[in-house]
């Protein structure tokens, strides 16, 4: 947005309008009369300086916030001396693209928010109904669907996509963010992977709600455009085939890509040999190079220059591209430079679609501050593992890796990190240590009822025989099912049976964080019990539970790491 001087042509950019005001430790917008830095006043919303002569310049006066005092006359401010302060940093802007996707989530300081306010109207939101949050919590985990779509927008983009197109889900990552913040994973679903669409209601423009059927055993990327298909159609395709609650969506086209890179002042990428591509028109020497606008947008869309020249090998060298990316954004350089942050904040929000449920700036904002608190090492990305059709003769298509992508998938529903993450306080550490500590009740005088809690079938059976033929706790039962399933054994107890507790956790092998002060139940005896729930990281009775849990045999990498793209 451009702010013009009236009777001249010149503009003024409010990105090179920003200021620090040494009373706050803000930065504040100034737009002055001239292309230069106005001088700070002693006070927010300062009057404009005046042109020689006494006259006042012709510049639309601040919006003053609701409540705050009014502005005080010319001349009269006060005469305290401004105390110097040490500038805050401003809040860390995370972006994300690939392909033809680009997500950014802006969060600037205090004097920064009032201009967000104008960028809420450059966003586009979708109705997804029930396939989505209602709201947006900052106190859960949540999950966002990132999809780049392939439809053809803006100038130059005319070889780009299929043509007429109301764009597929051409690139889609699902970000999940643990409960904690200690970890995120960005997983990468192909477009060729064979899944079932279900049946999607949409809302139309006038109102009126209509259902696009389902279809069976076809590519992923046609759960998006195809039949009038919106993205709450690609995230409940995302829920059927995978289990994991998507709770929001956004979404972007190529032009994206080209914007939000230009915006950054390019991105930092790597090959380990030179790239001369004919189709993507991507040509780079071997080693680093920096990329951005078309450049940017042919790097992420080749596949013919790296690995096997497939859509997988391409989506490596989008989420290298991502990581290179957030590692920019996080650089000082970056989050200290209010016309940095302006310009990005412009482009990236007139390129987003998103659901309603974050279609405000102030939403937009709380998502960009709980990111925020990801460390970058922490930030996982991999791919969803697949294996060629065994259907297909001509390989074209994939299929899930049934050996591996449930416990992918199990993983970040149940908020388990690909990295090793320091997941809780000291204080909280402390304590669950403390639930070790004191005396053991001797095994016989051990009461618990054993529930399968998404353990193996059969485990708590299993379980059952060895502690009362192996560890002698003969007051032991099996409790069948559990009402839910859960990521990690629990054992709940009440506070006169931590002795018998700290036993169990002994045999069992149980951390502090598995026991859970609670209460007893009265077991088949009429007698009060402990429970045990075995959990999906149960590993076999008689084997013990307090090993670190092992990340799925997939590859990935970390939003930290720098790698070249071969």
């Amino acid at each position: 947005m451009d702010a013009q001087r009236r009777g001249r042509g010149d503009q003024i950019d409010p990105a090179d309008q920003w200021v620090l005001n040494p009373n706050t430790g803000e930065y504040e917008l100034r737009l002055t009369p001239s292309g230069t830095q106005s001088p700070v006043s002693g006070t927010r919303g300062s009057t404009p300086p005046t042109r020689a002569g006494g006259t006042r310049a012709d510049v639309p006066p601040q919006r003053r916030r609701r409540g705050a005092p009014e502005e005080p006359p010319p001349g009269r401010r006060g005469g305290r001396r401004p105390v110097q302060r040490k500038p805050k940093k401003a809040k860390k802007v995370l972006v994300w693209t690939g392909g033809t996707m680009a997500f950014v989530l802006v969060g600037v300081g205090a004097a920064g928010y009032f201009y967000l306010r104008h960028l809420e109207g450059n966003v586009t939101t979708t109705d997804v109904g029930s396939a989505g949050a209602s709201n947006f919590s900052k106190d859960e985990a949540f999950s966002i669907l990132i999809i780049g779509t392939d439809k053809r927008t803006g100038a130059g983009n005319e070889g780009y996509g299929d043509k007429g197109s109301s764009g597929h889900a051409d690139t889609t990552i699902l970000l999940h963010v643990a409960k904690d913040r200690s970890n995120a994973t960005a997983l990468s679903i192909p477009r060729d992977l064979i899944v079932n669409i279900p049946d999607c209601p949409t809302k139309l423009e006038d109102g009126s709600e209509k259902v696009v059927p389902g279809l069976r055993g076809v590519r992923f990327n046609r759960s998006l455009g195809e039949g009038g298909r919106d993205p709450g159609c690609t995230m409940r395709t995302v829920k059927e085939n995978t289990g994991i609650q998507v709770d929001h969506f956004m979404m972007a086209d190529f032009n994206a890509v080209k914007t939000l890179t230009t915006a950054v002042d390019g991105v930092d990428v790597c090959v380990e040999k030179p790239v001369n591509d004919k189709e993507s028109k991507l040509v780079l020497p071997a080693g680093p190079s920096k990329v951005e606008g078309e450049q940017a947008l042919a790097f992420v869309r080749t596949r013919k220059s790296f690995g096997n020249s497939g859509d997988l090998d391409r989506i490596k060298v989008q989420q290298q591209f991502l990581g290179s990316l957030m590692r920019k954004m996080s650089s000082g350089d970056t989050l200290t430079s209010p016309s940095k942050l302006l310009k990005l904040a412009e482009a990236a929000t007139k390129a987003l679609t998103v659901d309603q449920a974050i279609g405000s700036v102030g939403t937009l904002k709380d998502v960009a501050l709980e990111l925020k608190k990801v460390p970058t090492k922490n930030i996982s990305f991999a791919t969803v593992p697949v294996v060629d059709n065994p259907a297909e003769q001509v390989k074209a298509t994939v299929v899930l890796d049934q050996s591996k992508a449930p416990q992918v998938f199990d993983m970040i529903q149940n908020d388990v990190s690909f990295t090793e993450v320091k997941q809780q306080k000291k204080k909280e550490k402390d304590a669950e240590a403390a639930r070790l500590k004191g005396t053991k009740a001797p095994a016989s005088e051990v009461r618990v009822r054993i529930l399968n809690g998404g353990a193996v079938a059969g485990s708590a059976q299993k379980t059952l025989q060895y502690l009362q033929v192996e560890e002698g706790v003969t007051k032991s039962e099996n409790g069948g099912n559990a009402p839910a399933e859960l990521a990690r054994t629990t054992l709940e107890y009440a506070p006169d049976q931590a002795d018998q507790a700290r036993r169990l956790a002994d045999i069992m092998g149980l951390s502090g964080s598995a026991l859970k002060p609670g209460e007893s139940v009265t077991n088949s005896q009429g007698v009060p019990a402990m429970t045990l729930t075995l959990g999906k990281d149960f590993k076999g009775a008689g084997v013990k539970l307090d090993a670190p849990v092992e990340a799925a045999d997939v590859e990935k990498s970390t939003a930290d790491k720098v790698k070249c793209a071969s």
